[in-house]
C-alpha cells in the first residue's frame, strides 16, 4: 500500500469495493478483506466500528465519486444536453458489460442484497439514487433550454423512469449474462428522450 497517496481507510475501502464487486457484501468475510488488503484486524476496527459501518462508508465514498463523474459527463461543455445524456447511458452500457467487476455499478450490485439487512445502507442507497435522478433531471432541463430535448418531455418523471429502466436492465443483464437488456434500454432511452425537431 502506498501510504503517501492513500490513507489506510481508503486502501481498505478500495480493496473492499473490488472484492464486493466480484462476490457481494454478505459473502465478503473480514478475514478475507484484511488478508487481501494486507492490514491487521486492529486497523479495520480503528476506522470502522463494524462490517455494516464499513459498508456505509464504502457506499458514501462510491456515491461521492459517482456524483463527480456525473457532473463531468452531464456538464461537459461544447455538447448539447441530450448528447451528454446519451453519452452517459452509453458509458453505463459499457461499464455493465465490462469483464472487470470493478467497473460495474455498486448500486446495482448491492441494492437488493443489503436493503433488507441494513437500514443504514438502504438509506444511503436511497439518497444516492435520488442524487443520480436529480442529476438526470437537471440534464433534461438543460436540454429544454438548449433546444436538444423537446419541452414536452417532463424532466422529473422522465429522469426517474430512465434511472429505473437502467437499473432494471442492469439486473437483467446480470441474470442473462449478455447485454441485450442494456441495448433495449438504450432503444427506450431514445424513445423517452426524442431529439427536438
Amino acid at each position: 500500500m502506498d501510504t503517501k497517496t492513500k490513507t489506510a481507510s481508503e486502501h481498505i475501502l478500495d480493496v473492499g469495493r473490488s472484492l464486493i464487486g466480484a462476490q457481494g457484501f454478505t459473502a465478503l468475510g473480514l478475514t478475507q478483506l484484511l488478508k487481501v488488503a494486507d492490514v491487521p484486524k486492529g486497523s479495520f476496527y480503528h476506522y470502522f466500528a463494524s462490517k455494516e459501518a464499513f459498508g456505509c462508508s464504502l457506499l458514501q465514498q462510491y456515491l461521492a465519486e459517482y456524483s463527480q463523474q456525473l457532473d463531468a459527463i452531464l456538464n461537459e461543455e461544447g455538447k448539447p444536453a441530450r448528447a451528454r445524456l446519451m453519452g452517459y447511458f452509453s458509458l453505463w452500457c459499457a461499464n455493465q458489460t465490462s469483464e472487470e467487476s470493478k467497473n460495474h455499478c455498486l448500486i446495482v450490485k448491492l441494492a437488493a442484497e443489503v436493503s433488507d439487512i441494513s437500514d443504514d445502507m438502504r438509506s444511503i442507497l436511497d439518497q444516492g439514487t435520488q442524487m443520480i435522478t436529480d442529476h438526470l433531471m437537471r440534464a433534461i432541463e438543460a436540454g429544454h433550454q438548449d433546444g436538444s430535448i423537446p419541452t414536452s418531455v417532463p424532466a422529473a418523471q422522465t429522469a426517474a423512469a430512465l434511472y429505473q429502466l437502467w437499473l432494471g436492465a442492469s439486473l437483467m443483464t446480470k441474470i442473462k449474462r449478455q447485454g441485450a437488456p442494456l441495448q433495449e434500454a438504450m432503444w427506450m432511452t431514445n424513445t423517452l428522450l426524442p431529439s427536438s425537431p
